[in-house]
């Protein structure tokens, strides 16, 4: 089939090289802008344009896919289908009409769990069992339309974010390839979304990251695991930002986000339930480390306490 594509991070990457691998025709790719980034801020290109310009295939960055010049170009170009993975922005009608068979979107949840931009970090941070990749046909709501393809995969207790968007996207590699040649044979029947039982993953902020040391150990837990890589789980320690990289649920009770006396392996800390141990953490200005090698510089922790704020 002659196929759109517009994705943008490193997910969307594996869906784009499987479509092409698999005999289709990618007339066109889609991205958003590059960014800065860095401490240099230099501009970055995201990964689906650096996979794209690799083999070659014509490349667009509109500003917003909104705009009037971008849709006459995309009409005129005549994509039997559009595929979408991780874009960013909500497609128009204007859009959604053009393909004769329409836009299919490769959804990290299983939908309707988990409508909007951050599925994977919200189904960690939610403690759930599983997720999975939902093939959906798109119309003009956020994550709304009809189910094509929907699979599970189990999330491991030691999964974080980065590591269960990699499962993702080579699942949903998978299952888009297999869902356009069905799709193209009429086999492939649509399935209405119980919108009773839709719930939303909102864009995750910076300040998500802030610990509350008064959740329970496992809620705090599951929120490193949640915002790794990004935004970053943190707390303060002497008026000084440290993040939390990875940690476990520990026995015992301490008063929120005070040290507890311990190994010299671990960082332990109170919680409004259990303890959590901290295994890796950067302090503000440094590498990330191991608890051990944070205990070493920093000695007579006992009784200090994390906190919110500087």
């Amino acid at each position: 089939m002659n196929i759109v594509y517009l994705g943008t991070p490193h997910f969307a990457v594996a869906p784009l090289q499987a479509l092409a691998a698999a005999g289709h025709d990618i007339i066109g790719v889609v991205t958003r802008a590059d960014k800065p980034a860095g401490r240099g801020r230099v501009l970055q290109p995201p990964a689906v344009k650096s996979a794209a310009l690799d083999r070659g295939l014509t490349l667009f960055q509109p500003k917003r896919v909104r705009e009037p010049d971008f849709i006459d170009q995309l009409r005129k170009m005549g994509p039997e289908i559009i595929v979408v993975a991780a874009y960013g922005q909500i497609l128009p009608k204007e859009i959604l009409t053009i393909p004769p068979f329409g836009c299919v979107n490769i959804h990290a949840s299983l939908l309707p769990k988990y409508r909007g931009a951050a599925p994977v970090n919200w189904a960690i941070i939610q403690g759930e069992p599983a997720t999975g990749i939902t093939i959906m046909q798109m119309d003009e709501g956020m994550d709304t339309g009809g189910i094509l393809l929907q699979e599970s995969i189990p999330i491991d207790a030691a999964d974080t974010t980065g590591s269960l968007l990699e499962k993702l996207s080579s699942l949903g590699s998978r299952m888009i390839v297999d869902a356009l040649e069905r799709i193209k044979e009429g086999t492939l029947p649509v399935t209405a979304q119980d919108n009773a039982a839709a719930t939303m993953a909102p864009i995750l902020k910076k300040e998500d990251g802030r610990i509350d040391w008064t959740l329970p150990a496992r809620e705090i837990h599951n929120r490193v695991r949640g915002l790794s890589p990004w935004p970053g789980a943190y707390s303060f320690l002497d008026n000084r930002l440290v993040k939390v990289l990875e940690s476990r649920v520990a026995a015992g009770r301490e008063g929120p986000g005070s040290i507890q006396a311990g190994s010299a392996e671990t960082l332990t800390v109170g919680t409004g339930e259990e303890l959590l141990a901290i295994l890796r953490l950067q302090p503000e200005g440094k590498k990330p480390m191991s608890a051990s090698e944070f205990l070493r510089g920093h000695r007579n922790l006992e009784g200090k306490k994390f906190s919110v704020g500087r």
